[in-house]
């Protein structure tokens, strides 16, 4: 290993062996990323392109609890609860959480673009911004700690980080049925559902990180996978595909609204807990998402997303009810029948020029 890997660091740097480690290390916040972080590990990401020592990045987190809990949410209630209600995108676009977001989104890219074999250890909580330094890798691993959610529309948050990408795609309307309703999914359900490449239990991570400071990537996992257990959530891929289809959120909830199989009737109830605004913005971005080219495109997109759900009142409630207060009961600024699809394509109209997202190499 590397002498001095700085283990008071927000993010451990070291190389063992042929493997370039990177550990995110605040493990009493579940590793929630700040921009200090983001900055960090694309420095090491530029210096182990080059290095012919690294031939596997891999990514971790400190901890019992998990990768990464998502984006520090207490900076970003800050300026959420200062723009509130302020229409000005370049007042949006100058705050600390649209710096940290650009700078998150461009690492997002820079991983699924990456030349070399990225493994990310999907152990314990993935969530959000987790999801984001893990979800577009080459290898994803679950293991049965699992639990990978991307919660943001209890906040009044849209799902972003490449999340609009990912759950777009999935088949059946489970990503549109896990961002509508937050579900934590588990390590079976990340691995059926294609969101991991593989399954380890945690009693053999320690083995496939020492495996991966001698060995190729795909050598140390075929000594160390498993076979996954059946992911019940996969069992109701055809109720979840009927009753998540379509662009109503409305209709959504009635389909599910007093269904006989539980995990449907526990969705319709999840839902109601959303910001109507969120729910609304977050199907219209999925849906959009199914017909981009790339990552970067959806990037893009859930960038102008992001700075208008910062502007919107809901997301500084939302944050306020749920994580500083927590109260539990979120005012949120509009009932769903008060909302316009002029109200929802307006989160995703185009950006003043000079502020977009740049994803330029």
């Amino acid at each position: 290993m590397s002498a001095d890997p700085g283990q008071d660091a927000s993010v451990i740097v070291e190389v063992d062996g042929r493997a370039g480690r990177l550990t995110l290390n605040r493990p009493r916040a579940i590793n929630a990323l700040d921009h200090q972080m983001v900055q960090v590990m694309a420095r090491a990401l530029d210096e182990w392109e080059h290095d012919p020592q690294v031939q596997t990045v891999v990514i971790t987190g400190a901890g019992e609890r998990g990768l990464c809990a998502g984006g520090d949410i207490v900076a970003i209630h800050r300026d959420a609860a200062a723009l509130a209600g302020n229409d000005d995108d370049a007042a949006a676009a100058a705050t600390a959480s649209a710096e940290f977001w650009r700078d998150e989104y461009r690492l997002n890219a820079r991983l699924a673009d990456y030349p070399k074999p990225i493994l990310a250890v999907m152990d314990g909580i993935v969530m959000g911004g987790g999801v984001g330094i893990s979800g577009h890798v080459s290898h994803r691993i679950a293991t049965e700690r699992t639990r990978l959610a991307m919660p943001e529309v209890g906040i009044g948050l849209v799902p972003d980080v490449g999340g609009t990408w990912l759950l777009s795609r999935l088949d059946d309307e489970l990503g549109t049925y896990a961002a509508l309703t937050s579900k934590n999914l588990s390590g079976a359900d990340v691995l059926a559902l294609g969101l991991a490449t593989a399954y380890v239990p945690t009693q053999s991570l320690p083995g496939l990180l020492s495996a991966l400071a001698q060995q190729p990537v795909d050598e140390a996992l075929t000594a160390h996978a498993e076979a996954a257990p059946e992911s019940a959530l996969a069992g109701l891929a055809p109720q979840i595909a009927h009753a998540f289809a379509g662009d109503d959120i409305a209709q959504i909830v009635d389909r599910l609204t007093g269904s006989d199989v539980p995990e449907l009737d526990k969705a319709a109830t999840a839902i109601a807990g959303g910001s109507p605004m969120a729910l609304a913005v977050t199907l219209h971005a999925l849906r959009a998402a199914r017909s981009d080219r790339s990552l970067r495109e959806s990037l893009h997109r859930e960038y102008r997303t992001s700075l208008r759900c910062l502007q919107y009142p809901d997301l500084a409630e939302g944050i306020r009810a749920k994580v500083i207060d927590k109260d539990g009961q979120p005012q949120w600024a509009r009932t769903a029948d008060q909302i316009s699809p002029a109200d929802v394509e307006s989160f995703t109209r185009a950006l003043p020029d000079g502020l977009e997202l740049d994803l330029t190499d």
